[in-house]
């Protein structure tokens, strides 16, 4: 299931959906709203989306997730909009007859999705200050936020 929604994440549901009777294993990530980043208080973060090409994104990542492990479930689902601390803003439930593949997968769609998901973030401190935040690599290719202040 992929879903691009403006209310909060049921994760209760997203993990009864993967609790598969052929499943070993249920991954679940949430990706959530922390009050402090590098030293600096966040009030809550905001998310903004091409929503069709994220779709469309979100679906090849999980066909492309299905073919490189053997998954019973796969859940994506992203929140757009005010996201307030100790929220969730992301949303990942993978299971499969393993738990090794599970663990994998979840990996995998939660880093390419940070990646190539046009989908983005843009973070609001306490003191009243505004950043998107955009990836950037790293030496080794993993993805290292860059705010900008707005």
């Amino acid at each position: 299931m992929i879903k691009l929604t403006e209310h909060p994440i049921d994760a209760t549901a997203l993990l009864q959906a993967a609790q598969q009777p052929e499943a070993g294993a249920v991954v679940l990530f949430l990706g959530i709203t922390r009050q402090f980043t590098k030293g600096r208080e966040t009030a809550s973060l905001s998310y903004e989306a091409y929503r069709e090409m994220a779709v469309k994104e979100l679906e090849r990542l999980e066909q492309q997730a299905r073919e490189r492990w053997p998954l019973v479930d796969c859940s994506i689902v992203h929140r757009l909009g005010e996201v307030p601390l100790a929220e969730a803003s992301v949303a990942i439930a993978v299971s499969s007859p393993h738990r090794g593949d599970a663990f994998e997968a979840g990996r995998w769609l939660i880093d390419t999705l940070k990646e190539t998901v046009p989908i983005w973030k843009q973070e609001h401190w306490a003191d009243g200050d505004a950043a998107w935040v955009h990836p950037q690599r790293t030496a080794d290719g993993s993805a290292l936020p860059t705010n900008h202040i707005v």
